[in-house]
Order: structure tokens, then C-alpha cells, then sequence
């Protein structure tokens, strides 16, 4: 039997031992690859109540049943994220008449909308064909257009940038009426007979003058939101809808978000029903007819609003968009860290975060959306833990009611966040 010097042993054990590393590397690596090609299950038809039994989770469910009692609210569904793994999601109440609300239903995100919006808007700043500094109105600009440009009764339109639009820093204002919940009222003052279309609403908002320079304030602008719509379809020549499913919404994983309709009639499979409180009278259908109506179903031109408040979705896939967004590993992000950075970074409480409603320093972001039969919180914690929120009922609090939601997930939180299971439903295995 031969026996090796000592120093080819150590040569030998060298070599062993870089061989393990290789193959410890390569097999991490390879984790690595299968975690990033990892694809989401269907959440919307995957998932039902039954998965997030609350039996396990003593007491949880009575606080929102109070909730919802209180507050009058039809349909609640909830979903619960933490550090990218979806720990809980389930439906309470009716999501309509004699159907239970389960976390597959979809609903209207009213003004959640605009985060997608802005996710839109980073990629293509990611893809560089534009920059969050450039002009939008006006000769050079990215909506340059002769109808536009021969409207423009300010010369300070002309300073308005996409990040302007982004913090509702423009200098659109609402005390003329927002152009986007005052279509009767625009009809009638022009005498149309048909429902204006972005074109036409753009030249009507040109027409005026801007409430004050363009990034030096800030006025929440439901309008701001649709022009940014309109400069994704300029820029990507493609249908805001199609270009947020295609670049947004599937390469999250999300297969369940649409435009919403206007009335029950076009109620999207597996969207719910929306109700108002009970003391909301009737009110004047949007387009002019002259009819009464409710107001969740034609009040309102919410098919219009685009990606200022227009799109239907799922808790559960609203917090899988928030965990492609949020810069940690566990679910592979759609933008850059550059972007989730830019989106979320905090200045000051008098400016308006991209696409969010507030980050604060801690860590802390925020998104709400409500209108008539719609009331949505997504509320993103420092430790990493998302709360994701809507119903299927307005509420005489309007944009109020997130605060009380609030209140809801932090007295929820402090006795449940250590009892959840831990899984992650955003995947199969």
C-alpha cells in the first residue's frame, strides 16, 4: 500500500476541500436560480377561506366582525404578507347577495390604482425612454400634441414634470371640480352628448389655469394620475391596460387585476358587489341621462379613471405585487433596488411619495383608495409585516375609514403576528 508524503496530503485535502466549496457554490447557485424561477400559484383560485382557518389563530376573526358591524361594511377580505411569505388570506361577510366573500374575489382598489400606475412609470424609466424630470406638456414634450398645445391657457404647464404628476405637485386643482368625478357637470358646461374622453378632458383641464407653480406645492390630483396613464400609452404605444398586464402585473405573478366596469352589468367574473351606506341617496348618473342611480354602479365613471383608480384585484395578489416591489429577496422584485429606493424614500410630511401615499423614515408605507362601495388600506410595516385591505362597502368616513382600519391592524397585530402559520401561500410547495 502506498502512503502519501505529508505534503501530498495536504494537497490532496486542499483540492477536496476547494471541490466541496465548488459544489457547495454551484448548488447555492442553483437554489438561487430555482427560487428567482419560482412561479406563484393562481391565488385567485387556489386559495380559499379554509386555508387560513382561524381556529389555529383563537379570537382573531371576532375583532373584524365588530369592525364590520360598526362601520356597516357588507364584504371584507384580508391578507396578510410577512417578509414576502403570504401567511393568511380570507374573506368575510358577503362579497353579494348570498355569497360569502372568499380571498379569490376581486374588488375595486380605487386610488391603490395609482401604485401600479407608478410601478408602470419606473419600469419605463428602468427601460430609459423617459426620466422622472421630463417635461410633459408643451412643444418637446411627451404628450407634445397640436390639440393640447393650442389649449394651453398657462405657461406654466409647460414646467410640469412626471415626477410633478407623481407627488401631485402640478398644480391641478380640484376647486374647479375634479375633472375625473365632474363628468355630468363637463357635459353639461359644453354641451355634450357624449361622455368626454381623455382627449377631451385633458383640453378641458389645459383650458385652465394652474392653481400655482408646478413643484412647489403639492394638492392631491386624481387627474395627475391619469395623465400618467396616458404617458405610458404615448411612450409604450401600447393601451395602458395592456402595457400595465404585460410589464407590471404578470411578471408579479398577478393573472387577476382588471380595468373595472361602470355597473352590476359589467361585473367581471369573480368581482363582487358594491354597496354604499345605508343613508346614501341616489344621485345623477355620471353620463348625463338624466336617471337616478346608486352611486357605486354609475355615479361615477370609474372605467374612465384608468390608473388613477380604476383597477380590480385580490388582497392576496395586491400582496404579491407589494412583495415585488419592496426590495427583499424572498420574491424576486420587477423594478430595481434604484427604483423600490425611489419610490419609498421619505423627504419630508408635506410631500407625497411615488405612487404610495406616505413612507415614513421608520419603514413604515402606506396606500389607501376609496370610493362609493370601495374602501382599501395597504398598510407595509417596518418589520416587514403587510396588511392588505378592502371592502366592498363605502362608508360615511370616506378616506376617513383608513385611519380606524389602522387602529384594526395594530390591536390584530399585537396579538396575532407571532401566531401566524409559517407558509408562504404564494407558492405551491
Amino acid at each position: 500500500m502506498l502512503r502519501m508524503s505529508k505534503k501530498g496530503r495536504i494537497m490532496a485535502a486542499s483540492a477536496l476541500t476547494l471541490a466541496v466549496l465548488i459544489a457547495v457554490a454551484i448548488s447555492s447557485f442553483g437554489k438561487k436560480e430555482a427560487a428567482a424561477r419560482r412561479i406563484p400559484v393562481n391565488l385567485n383560485e387556489t386559495l380559499t377561506n379554509a386555508v387560513s382557518d382561524t381556529s389555529l389563530l383563537n379570537g382573531f376573526d371576532k375583532p373584524i366582525k365588530e369592525f364590520m358591524t360598526f362601520w356597516g361594511l357588507k364584504g371584507v377580505s384580508l391578507s396578510v404578507m410577512r417578509n414576502d411569505s403570504l401567511l393568511f388570506s380570507k374573506g368575510y361577510g358577503l362579497a353579494d347577495v348570498n355569497e360569502p366573500m372568499e380571498p379569490g374575489h376581486i374588488l375595486r382598489m380605487a386610488s391603490v390604482s395609482k401604485l401600479i400606475t407608478a410601478v408602470g412609470i419606473m419600469v419605463l424609466q428602468e427601460r430609459g425612454q423617459l426620466t422622472l424630470k421630463d417635461q410633459v406638456f408643451g412643444p418637446g414634450g411627451i404628450l407634445d400634441d397640436s390639440l393640447y398645445n393650442a389649449a394651453i391657457a398657462d405657461s406654466m404647464y409647460m414646467k410640469i414634470t412626471v415626477e410633478d404628476l407623481l407627488r401631485h405637485k402640478a398644480g391641478f386643482s380640484k376647486k374647479g371640480g375634479d375633472p375625473m368625478f365632474s363628468t355630468r357637470l363637463i357635459m353639461m358646461r359644453n354641451n355634450w352628448k357624449e361622455v368626454p374622453d381623455q382627449d377631451q378632458l385633458t383640453v378641458v383641464q389645459l383650458k385652465r389655469p394652474l392653481a400655482f407653480e408646478p413643484g412647489t406645492f403639492q394638492e392631491y390630483s386624481n387627474y395627475g394620475y391619469l395623465v400618467l396613464s396616458m404617458i405610458i400609452e404615448r411612450i409604450s404605444g401600447m393601451p395602458y391596460e395592456d402595457f400595465i398586464q404585460e410589464n407590471v402585473l404578470r411578471p408579479a405573478g398577478c393573472v387577476g387585476f382588471r380595468i373595472a366596469g361602470n355597473y352590476y352589468a359589467d361585473k367581471l367574473p369573480g368581482e363582487v358587489r358594491y354597496f354604499v351606506q345605508k343613508d346614501d341617496e341616489p344621485v345623477d348618473e355620471f353620463n348625463n341621462t338624466g336617471r337616478k342611480v346608486t352611486r357605486s354602479y354609475g355615479g361615477n365613471n370609474v372605467t374612465g379613471l384608468k390608473g388613477a383608480g380604476a383597477w380590480v384585484g385580490s388582497t392576496p395578489e395586491l400582496a404579491l405585487l407589494v412583495a415585488s416591489i419592496d426590495g427583499k429577496p424572498e420574491v424576486p422584485d420587477i423594478i430595481s433596488k434604484e427604483s423600490v429606493d425611489a419610490m419609498t424614500e421619505y423627504f419630508d410630511p408635506d410631500t407625497y411619495s411615488l405612487g404610495w401615499n406616505d413612507t415614513k423614515p421608520t419603514g413604515e408605507w402606506t396606500r389607501t383608495g376609496t370610493f362609493a362601495g370601495t374602501s382599501a388600506l395597504v398598510k407595509y410595516f417596518p418589520d416587514g409585516e403587510c396588511w392588505v385591505f378592502i371592502a366592498n362597502t363605502s362608508t360615511y368616513k370616506g378616506p376617513g375609514l383608513a385611519k380606524f382600519t389602522t387602529e384594526l391592524f395594530e390591536k390584530l397585530r399585537a396579538s396575532y403576528s407571532d401566531k401566524f402559520p409559517l407558509r408562504n401561500l404564494f407558492y405551491s410547495d
